[in-house]
């Protein structure tokens, strides 16, 4: 089926002058305010666990597909024009989809990416049922998807390829909203809007001009000149202004580029700058807000840094953002599997805690809007891990080092660890006065914490060593070699056990 209608009368950023001033507040539209600035709230670093939902037109392409990259609209139009590829090894990937595609329903040139969308109909999806799920697992704040690259938007919007007019027929932000505030969770949205117009390079020969696939291809603006277009620009603004205006996010998470100060009228900035100066002008100059995005070069002062797929190689000065995938694939897939085992999970996860990190899990529902079982298996795993070891994770903050062990994480995003964990690789966190010792895998013998030695960084007496999810009693003994506390009798389930140092 095809959408030939005329877009909805006018654009929302057709009617409206250039955005010309800034939203009024103490921030100025320049990163040296924002910097000055800029402060993270407690919710989101005493929360610690937040979920992620991809969520859209590829989760529900009938099961079978190849492997896509979570990028099925941009891949089945096939290799020859792509401008990401950068290896044989992708561009035959693509080519394998695309075939895919051909023989499973037609060729692309007739069944578009357009013609998905009537599959994507979310017939079992219940935003409350989800969000109750998640925040038992541990979760504090939610944040799904409100516009992927494909250039579709989740929510209520000018836009015309949105989901109320289309697909699920539902306004899914609202939705999620609603069931956060039920459930007591913090709302956030992510948009990725900013790769679009380059996203469907491959597409381009197959539209006509007029219709309204003209618009979710974005054929007005050029995939490789559209950074400098003040057209495209002030659009990306207006579509993300208009879900900051509607929904009110609790947090903001841009996971792509933005107008730059060179090149984009400053519009990436003055969003950041109005996101934060509407939440401090409507909460009598506090910041409850939370601004993301993966801009490793910039002064992570003025945002939280979303260090996907990645993690700190030691203590960040900031909060950040460990976000990883639990399906593999970022969008559901049948099949998909994730190369980071459950275990290595959850202690990275806790690495990233004890480094001044928050914990961002990406969920990839099905296209019905149901969360797999695979997923669901390492949700029950943190699960147990907050339940046990909640005290020593959820409040605290970095302690002089992170600590100890064996494995070394490497620094930034891509570059998240695989390997597995020992029960020599311990971290360490803080909170009203006490201290807490994370063994990342559970131990099968006594435990050596060497930092902790007499005489070395821990200046204090300890009082008592009580095991987090648990009565034993803990017998302990702290020497010049480090603290031993010999192995209990019988272990928490969970896959990391944390100890509780009372200090004098």
């Amino acid at each position: 089926m095809k959408y030939t209608s005329l877009i909805k009368s006018t654009l929302l950023g057709a009617c409206m002058a250039l955005t010309s001033q800034a939203v009024a507040g103490p921030i100025n539209p320049n990163w040296e305010s924002l910097a000055e600035n800029y402060t993270v709230p407690e919710w989101f670093v005493d929360g610690k666990l937040g979920v992620w939902f991809h969520w859209g037109i590829p989760s529900s392409v009938d099961d079978g597909r190849p492997h896509d990259g979570s990028h099925y609209g941009a891949w089945m139009y096939g290799s020859e024009g792509q401008l990401t590829v950068k290896s044989q090894v992708v561009a035959d990937a693509i080519d394998r989809l695309t075939a895919w595609h051909d023989q499973h329903y037609g060729h692309h040139s007739e069944f578009g990416y357009e013609d998905l969308i009537p599959n994507f109909k979310a017939e079992k999806w219940d935003p409350d049922a989800l969000v109750k799920t998640v925040k038992e697992v541990g979760a504090h704040f939610i944040m799904p998807v409100a516009t992927h690259h494909d250039n579709f938007d989740m929510y209520d919007s000018f836009h015309p390829w949105n989901s109320v007019d289309m697909g699920p027929k539902r306004d899914t932000l609202k939705e999620w909203k609603t069931a956060a505030r039920k459930h007591g969770l913090k709302f956030g949205v992510s948009t990725h809007l900013y790769w679009s117009p380059r996203f469907f390079n491959t597409a381009r020969p197959f539209q006509k001009e007029g219709t309204l696939e003209w618009k979710l291809f974005n054929m007005d603006y050029s995939p490789t000149g559209y950074s400098s277009d003040p057209a495209w620009n002030e659009h990306w603004y207006q579509r993300c202004w208009e879900v900051i205006e509607k929904y009110d996010p609790d947090m903001f998470n841009n996971d792509s580029p933005y107008p730059t100060i060179q090149t984009g009228n400053s519009l990436g900035i003055k969003l950041f700058t109005d996101y934060v100066n509407k939440d401090l002008r409507e909460n009598k100059g506090k910041q409850d807000v939370v601004l993301s995005f993966k801009n490793p070069s910039q002064n992570k002062k003025a945002f939280t840094y979303n260090m996907e797929r990645g993690s700190a190689a030691k203590i960040e000065p900031e909060p950040w953002m460990w976000a990883t995938d639990l399906s593999g694939t970022w969008f559901y897939r049948d099949g998909a599997t994730n190369r980071m085992s459950i275990p290595v999970m959850i202690g990275n996860a806790i690495d990233s805690v004890s480094k001044n990190g928050v914990i961002m899990l990406n969920i990839a529902l099905t296209g019905e809007g149901l969360i797999p079982d695979n997923q669901m298996e390492y949700l029950n795993a943190f699960k147990d891990l907050f339940d046990v070891n909640g005290e020593g994770i959820y409040g605290t903050r970095p302690w002089k080092i992170f600590g100890e062990g064996p494995l070394k994480i490497k620094d930034g995003r891509g570059s998240e660890n695989h390997k597995a964990w020992c029960q020599q690789d311990i971290r360490f966190t803080t909170k009203d006065g006490d201290l807490y010792a994370l063994v990342l895998v559970p131990p099968t013998e006594d435990i050596l914490i060497k930092t902790l030695a007499e005489g070395g960084l821990l200046e204090k007496s300890i009082r008592t060593i009580s095991l987090l999810g648990s009565d034993e009693l803990i017998t302990w003994e702290r020497s010049a070699d480090g603290l031993k506390i010999t192995l209990p009798k019988r272990l928490p389930e969970a896959l990391a056990i944390g100890f509780k140092l009372e200090l004098e």
